[in-house]
C-alpha cells in the first residue's frame, strides 16, 4: 500500500463544500473512514475499556439456569451403569439431561454425523472415546450448584484398548483394516521415477505439533425459550448458521424456528466454527425441558479439555534435487491426528495437501494423506486449517537440502520459487496453474531491507566467537490459497437499510471475533455511498436477518461479506441514481456521489437530502446483496482443479539466539514484508499480520499439547500451557505492507486476504532455531528438530549434533 495514498485517506473528517474549493489541485474531498483508510477497530476503545459486550455480559433474564456438562474420565470405555439419582436430588438442581431427553437427533457434528451431544444408552451400555467427552449435563439455579451435583453421579466404566499417540493410531488403523477417514492422494508428473533419478536426496521425518486455541472469551451459549416452541440462542459462534442448523435438528424443529445471533467474540481463530454447536444445544436442550432461560459457560480447564485443537501431523518427506538444489521431485506421506470423529479432519487435512508445496515449482510430486482415528478430542479448524502443518514439511526439506548442498538457505528456496505472472504458468500438484505468484519479488525486496546477506556474515562472524550463545537466521516465504475448499462454502449475504435520514444499517453473516471484519465491510459501504463511516451503524450477527451463511473462516470473511454488502449499496445507489435523473431531468452519468454529497447535473445535494426526497418519492432504500466466489472448482476424485480463486504472498525474515546450555531461546529480531493486495484498512490488516505472526511463533516455539498413556491433556490451563507473551515480542519487530500488493482477481477493491496467511511468517523463526542448533555442531550434523521447538528439544537437538547423533 503506498504510504501517500494512506496519509491523503486519512483525515479527521469529510470537507466542506467550500473547503474543497480551496484544497490544492489535485487533492480531492474524501470522506472520513473510506476504503483504504488506517481506521482503528469499530470496538477497540471498547474492548481496552472493558465496555465491550460479549455473550456472559449480557444482563441474564429472570430464572436463568446455569448449566454444567460432565464429563468422561476415561479415553475409551463402555459405561456399564450411570445411576443419576443423586445428581437429580441434588441441591439446586432443576433438570439433569441425557440422550435420552433428545426430541431430534443426537449429534451436533458439522459433516460426518458422528459427534453425540451425549453418548447413547443402549443395551450393551454406551461407548465413549476420550477424557471428557460429554456424558450428561446439569442445570440449576447456579454453576456451583450444576458442578456439585454432577460429582454424585455413579458411573461404572469398563476400560477398552485406548490410541492416543500417532504411532498407536497406525497400529490401530492397520490392525482393523482402516483409518478414521478414508486416504487421499494428488499426484503430479512421475515422481517415484524422477526420485530415483535424481542426483542427490534428502529423506527425513518432522513432528509437528497441536495447538489450543485459547481465546481470551471461552465457549458459551444461552438459550431463551419463545412462544410456539421456538428459542433465540445466543452463542459465541463463528458459524451461527451451523449452529441454527443443529439446534434445530436435535430439537426436531424446522431452521426457521431457530434465531442464532451474536456481537462479537472474544476471540475464535476456528475453534468456534464447529465446536459451539455442542453447547448451544445442550443450553436449548435445558431451555426447552425446563421453559426456562439456560446458560452454558466453560471455565478455562473444562473448555481446554473438553474442545478440539490444531491437528498434529507427521510429515515424511523424500526429495530429489541437483547440486545446485533444484527440486526434481517431492514425495511428502503425511500421517494426521485427528481424534475421535471426523469433524472438519477431511477438508483440513486436503489443505494440509494443497500447500505441502508452499511457494515451490514441484515439477514431480506425490503427496499422501492418512487420515488416524485417536482417543483424544476431536480436532477441528485452527487458523490456516491445516495449511500451516503442510508448509512446515516443505520448508524443513529445503533447509536440509540446504544443509547438505553447502549452500545458503535462501538462495535455495529463490530457485525453486513458482514464475512471476508474467512468465509461463507453473501448476500445483493438484493442478492448479499459478497465475499471480509475486513471491520472488517479495523475497528480494524483504531481501535487501531486512540486510539479510551482511546479518548473515555478521551471524556466522557472531557464532565462531561465542561458545555458548548461537544464533540463527532465517528468510522463508508463505503462497496461501484464499478460498473455502468445500466450494459451496463461497457464498454470502447481506443486507443494507437506508433510512430517510440518511444513516445507514448494515448487516451480513460474517462474524466479528477481533479481526476487524465489520469495521472493513463498513468501510466498504461507506464508500460505495460516499458517506462517512460514522453514519453506518454495524449490527449484531443474526440468522434472522440474513440466512443459509457460511462460517467466518478461510480469510474469507473481508472478500464474501464486503462483496455482498458491496452490491446491496450499488442496488440502493441504482435506484437513488435513477430517482434523481428522472426528477431533475438529467443523464444517469451525472449523478455522482461524493463526500456525503451528490451532484446532479449543475447542482449538488447533501446525502441526506437526496435521500429523504427518495423516501417521499417512495424509492425502496433497502436491499440484500449476495456474493459468489467466481472461477473455483475441485474435482476431489481426480484430484484436480482450482480450489483458489487467489493466493496470498509474504515473507518473513529471523534473527534468534539460542542458550547451548539450556535450550532457552529469543526471538532478537523479525522483518515481514506481506502481500494484502490494496488494503481495505491498513491498520486492521498490520494488526493481523503481527498477531498472526506471533500465534504462529507460539504453536512452533512454546504451545506444546500434551496428552498422558491414559488419554488425559495434562496441559489444560495457563500454567502448564504457554502461549506467547508480549515478552516474547521481539524487540525489533519491522512489518511493512507491500506498496505494491493488487490482487489481480476480481475482489473487493482489490485486497486480499489477511486473517491466516501470516500466521505461517513464523516458520522463519522454526528455521532460525534449526539454522542455530547447526552452528552449536559447528556445522557437522543437521538436526532433528520437531515442532514445537520447546527448550527442552532445542537443547536435546543441541547435544545430538555435537555428538553427531539422532536426538
Amino acid at each position: 500500500m503506498d504510504e501517500t495514498r494512506i496519509q491523503d485517506r486519512s483525515g479527521a473528517g469529510a470537507p466542506s463544500l467550500a473547503e474543497l474549493d480551496e484544497r490544492p489541485p489535485g487533492r480531492e474531498a474524501r470522506i472520513a473512514g473510506g476504503v483504504a483508510m488506517p481506521m482503528a477497530h469499530d470496538s477497540a476503545a471498547r474492548h481496552v475499556s472493558g465496555a465491550a459486550r460479549y455473550t456472559d455480559d449480557e444482563p441474564e433474564l429472570p430464572g436463568t439456569l446455569q448449566v454444567f456438562i460432565a464429563m468422561s474420565k476415561r479415553a475409551h470405555a463402555c459405561i456399564t451403569r450411570m445411576d443419576l439419582t443423586a445428581v437429580e436430588q441434588a441441591p439446586g438442581v432443576v433438570a439433569v439431561l441425557t440422550a435420552a431427553d433428545i426430541p431430534g437427533e443426537n449429534d451436533y457434528s458439522p459433516v460426518f454425523g458422528d459427534d453425540p451431544i451425549f453418548p447413547p444408552m443402549t443395551g450393551g451400555g454406551a461407548v465413549v472415546q476420550y477424557v471428557g467427552q460429554p456424558l450428561f449435563a446439569v442445570a440449576a439455579e447456579s454453576e456451583r450448584q450444576a458442578r456439585r451435583a454432577a460429582v454424585l453421579a455413579e458411573i461404572d466404566y469398563v476400560d477398552r484398548p485406548a490410541a492416543i499417540s500417532i504411532d498407536e493410531a497406525l497400529a490401530a488403523a492397520d490392525a482393523a483394516g482402516g483409518d478414521l477417514l478414508p486416504a487421499y492422494e494428488v499426484t503430479l508428473g512421475d515422481a517415484a521415477g524422477a526420485l530415483s533419478g535424481a542426483p542427490r536426496r534428502v529423506k527425513s521425518r518432522v513432528e509437528v505439533g497441536g495447538q489450543d486455541h485459547f481465546y481470551l472469551e471461552g465457549q458459551i451459549a444461552v438459550a431463551i425459550p419463545q412462544e410456539d416452541g421456538d428459542i433465540v440462542i445466543r452463542s459465541s459462534t463463528q458459524h451461527p448458521s451451523e449452529v441454527q442448523h443443529n439446534v434445530a435438528k436435535m430439537l426436531g424443529l424446522p431452521d426457521h424456528a431457530v434465531t442464532v445471533e451474536l456481537r462479537r467474540m472474544g476471540g475464535g481463530f476456528g475453534g468456534k466454527e464447529s465446536q459451539p454447536a455442542l453447547f448451544a444445544c445442550v443450553a436449548a436442550l435445558a431451555a426447552t425441558k425446563t421453559g426456562r432461560p439456560a446458560k452454558c459457560r466453560l471455565d478455562r480447564d473444562d473448555d481446554m479439555e473438553m474442545t478440539g485443537k490444531r491437528h498434529e501431523l507427521r510429515i515424511d518427506y523424500d526429495l530429489g534435487f541437483g547440486q545446485d538444489g533444484t527440486i526434481l521431485a517431492a514425495d511428502f506421506a503425511h500421517a494426521v491426528r485427528c481424534g475421535y470423529s471426523s469433524d472438519l479432519s477431511a477438508a483440513i487435512a486436503d489443505r494440509a495437501m494443497f500447500h505441502a508445496d508452499n511457494a515451490y515449482d514441484l515439477k514431480a510430486a506425490r503427496i499422501h494423506s492418512r487420515r488416524l482415528k485417536t482417543h483424544t478430542v476431536s480436532n477441528t479448524a485452527f487458523r490456516g486449517f491445516g495449511g500451516p502443518q503442510g508448509m512446515v514439511g516443505i520448508e524443513r526439506a529445503l533447509d536440509e537440502i540446504a544443509f547438505v548442498t553447502g549452500l545458503d538457505p535462501l538462495d535455495v528456496r529463490k530457485r525453486n520459487f513458482y514464475p512471476a505472472p508474467d512468465e509461463l504458468a507453473a501448476v500445483t500438484p493438484y493442478h492448479m496453474p499459478v497465475t499471480d505468484c509475486v513471491i520472488a519479488a517479495i523475497v528480494d525486496e524483504l531481501e535487501s531491507t531486512a540486510d539479510y546477506r551482511a546479518r548473515r556474515a555478521a551471524v556466522r562472524a557472531f557464532n565462531q566467537q561465542s561458545a555458548v550463545l548461537k544464533k540463527g537466521l532465517a528468510l522463508t516465504p508463505v503462497k496461501f490459497g484464499i478460498s473455502f475448499t468445500t466450494t459451496h462454502l463461497n457464498q454470502a449475504g447481506a443486507l443494507v437499510h437506508v433510512y430517510k435520514d440518511g444513516s445507514v444499517h448494515l448487516n451480513h453473516g460474517g462474524t466479528e471475533m477481533g479481526q476487524g471484519l465489520f469495521v472493513k465491510v463498513a468501510q466498504v459501504v461507506a464508500e460505495e455511498f460516499q458517506i462517512d463511516l460514522d453514519r453506518v451503524k454495524i449490527t449484531a450477527t443474526t440468522t434472522a436477518k440474513v440466512p443459509n451463511t457460511s462460517a467466518t473462516a478461510a480469510s474469507s470473511g473481508s472478500d464474501l461479506n464486503g462483496m455482498a454488502a458491496q452490491a446491496a449499496a450499488r442496488t440502493i445507489k441504482d435506484r437513488l441514481i435513477d430517482y434523481a435523473a428522472s426528477r431533475y431531468h438529467v443523464p444517469r452519468d451525472q449523478v455522482v456521489f461524493a463526500a456525503n454529497r451528490v451532484r446532479i447535473g449543475n447542482m449538488e445535494k447533501r446525502f441526506c437530502d437526496l435521500v429523504g426526497e427518495a423516501y417521499l418519492a417512495r424509492v425502496s432504500l433497502s436491499s440484500t446483496g449476495f456474493y459468489a466466489t467466481p472461477d473455483i472448482d475441485y474435482d476431489r476424485e481426480a484430484a484436480s482443479g482450482r480450489p483458489f480463486y487467489y493466493f496470498a504472498y509474504g515473507a518473513a525474515c529471523s534473527e534468534v539466539v539460542i542458550d547451548t546450555l539450556t535450550g532457552e531461546y529469543r526471538l532478537l529480531r523479525a522483518d515481514i514484508l506481506h502481500d494484502v493486495g490494496q488494503s481495505l484498512n491498513p491498520a486492521i490488516d498490520m494488526g493481523q499480520i503481527e498477531g498472526g505472526f506471533i500465534q504462529g511463533m507460539g504453536w512452533l516455539t512454546t504451545e506444546e499439547l500434551w496428552w498422558d498413556d491414559k488419554g488425559r491433556l495434562r496441559t489444560h490451563a495457563p500454567s502448564t500451557y504457554k502461549i506467547p507473551t508480549a515478552n516474547d515480542r521481539p524487540d525489533d519487530f519491522r512489518i511493512t505492507i507491500w506498496e505494491k500488493g493488487k490482487n489481480r482477481a476480481a475482489t473487493v477493491y482489490r485486497s486480499k486476504a489477511v486473517g491466516e496467511p501470516p500466521f505461517m511468517l513464523a516458520i522463519s523463526v522454526f528455521s532460525a532455531l534449526t539454522d542455530a542448533v547447526i552452528a552449536a555442531g559447528d556445522g557437522r550434523a543437521f538436526p532433528r528438530l520437531d515442532a514445537p521447538a520447546t527448550p527442552e528439544r532445542v537443547l536435546q537437538a543441541v547435544e545430538a549434533v555435537r555428538e553427531n547423533r539422532e536426538p
